[in-house]
């Protein structure tokens, strides 16, 4: 007999009948105010979850006592409880590998936007406002032979200290939980505390995942270490920045600029005094968000649930594999 699983989010049918191949679907599009009590009657009979941006605390999982296994169509699970996930040998699957190179070079993205002021000066031309050679006021920063520190060397820090150090000469400083021999050894990138790094980087990318010791890591105190010169880049959680202390140091200019695709709440409010800083160039939560790169993600996430539900352990992509 065939297991029930709840789709929370519209994936191309293709996948969705794959989906139906192997279970029971029962699929929303979204989940909101008015499906909302239609999505907790589901989740009663399910034995799997596959979806993203939602957040499934243990209060709504309490709901779902046949659950078996949860495939987000993501690399971050902060959306989940995993000490109840854990506790409950529920199985959790996301998609860390398709989404490497893309996210990587929305990074790197972002750092030329940033630097070069390319937000602004497109407004300045879209606006009618250029009528002359731009002068020293418009001027960017050179992003080639500068210092980057990269904040977490996983797949996409070491994906981002490829590009910078071989596409564009850069010196590469690192922080993370062990020492990286790879890149150390291919990109010349030098392991140190996140103090020596805050206060040597011209340029500081986060790459980390949020965790209750990187919530608000980059503090005012922190900020407080960094160049006035320095740039900071935030393309993994936004709440692992203080965004009040940042808000304040680009008002100050404390520091040079923020290029942020992330933030603290999402979408970003209209309130957000962010909107009004010429410093900060912001995006929308882009780091995957390319055709290729989201259709490969929903594939890998299918084929995570169906390993999940069919197969013995070991399988791929298993973020708690200690869960028998």
């Amino acid at each position: 007999m065939k297991k029930n699983i709840v789709l929370y989010k519209k994936i191309p049918q293709e996948q969705q009948h794959r989906l139906a191949q192997h279970f029971n679907v029962t699929a929303f599009d979204e989940v909101n105010e008015e499906n909302y009590a239609e999505f907790i009657e589901a989740l009663k009979t399910a034995n799997g979850l596959i979806g993203s941006s939602l957040e499934l605390p243990e209060k709504i999982l309490k709901n779902a006592p046949h659950l078996e296994a949860i495939s987000t169509i993501s690399v971050g699970y902060d959306n989940f409880d995993l000490a109840y996930l854990n506790q409950q040998g529920i199985r959790l699957m996301n998609t860390p590998n398709v989404l490497t190179d893309t996210t990587a070079d929305m990074l790197f993205m972002l750092v030329l936007m940033t630097a070069r002021r390319a937000v602004e000066l497109s407004s300045l031309v879209q606006d009618g406002k250029w009528k002359n050679s731009i002068g020293s006021e418009y001027y960017g920063t050179d992003v080639h032979h500068k210092t980057i520190g990269i904040l977490g060397m996983g797949r996409i820090g070491q994906a981002l200290a490829k590009r910078a150090f071989c596409g564009f000469d850069m010196p590469v400083l690192y922080m993370s939980n062990r020492p990286n021999k790879f890149v150390e050894q291919h990109y010349q990138a030098k392991h140190c505390s996140l103090d020596e790094l805050l206060q040597l980087a011209d340029i500081i990318c986060i790459t980390l995942p949020l965790t209750e010791k990187t919530e608000k890591l980059i503090s005012r105190e922190k900020l407080a270490l960094m160049k006035k010169t320095a740039i900071l880049v935030n393309g993994a959680r936004g709440k692992i920045i203080d965004e009040a202390a940042l808000i304040e140091a680009l008002q100050n200019n404390q520091i040079k600029a923020a290029g942020l695709d992330v933030f603290e709440q999402e979408p970003l409010a209209t309130t957000s005094p962010l909107l009004q800083l010429p410093n900060a160039v912001l995006l929308p939560h882009i780091g995957s968000a390319t055709t290729e790169t989201r259709l490969k993600m929903v594939e890998c996430a299918v084929d995570n649930l169906i390993a999940a539900l069919e197969s013995e352990p070991p399988i791929s992509n298993w973020v708690n594999p200690n869960v028998k």
